[in-house]
């Protein structure tokens, strides 16, 4: 009954936010000497976000604001979902909890009646270009867009 509750991902409120801004830095943290900049989820507007809601969140305990792990903003369009973060703190690393996360991005697609799911990862990120292809996704383009060097990448679900 506890991994029930722990494999669960729901809809962030308003009481999350402290745990989505912690989570979202730590995760993106050791990245930062890496490419040369802050990764632009840790500066984005984590309330706007989930007023919006955009951000949904998984952890050990459902209690808003307890316990929260893992970390997506999802944002849908009229021909796909657009996966703008995923963020694992680091101290859950090894737990399943992308695995977790990704695969609810798909059944949300899906809900959405959406054909495809797409991201995009900072070229200097190179372990997500080592996880992504895994789950199913191709690349689609290398671009710069300002500071960052992106791979964008779908998955067609249909």
């Amino acid at each position: 009954m506890a991994q029930e509750r722990e494999e669960r991902v729901r809809q962030a409120v308003t009481a999350d936010l402290p745990a989505v801004a912690a989570v979202t830095t730590a995760a993106y943290r050791p990245y930062i000497e890496r490419i040369g900049v802050v990764p632009r989820p840790v500066e984005a507007d984590h309330a706007a976000n989930v007023a919006a809601g955009k951000v949904f969140v998984t952890g050990a305990s459902q209690q808003p604001g307890a316990g929260i792990v893992g970390v997506l903003v999802l944002e849908a369009f009229a021909d796909h979902l657009f996966l703008d973060s995923i963020a694992v703190h680091p101290e859950a690393h090894g737990r399943g909890v992308g695995r977790r996360l990704l695969r609810f991005v798909d059944a949300r697609a899906r809900a959405l009646d959406l054909p495809e799911v797409r991201l995009y990862t900072n070229a200097l990120m190179w372990e997500n270009q080592e996880i992504y292809p895994k789950y199913g996704y191709e690349v689609v383009e290398r671009r710069v867009d300002g500071p960052y060097d992106r791979v964008h990448y779908r998955k067609r679900l249909l």
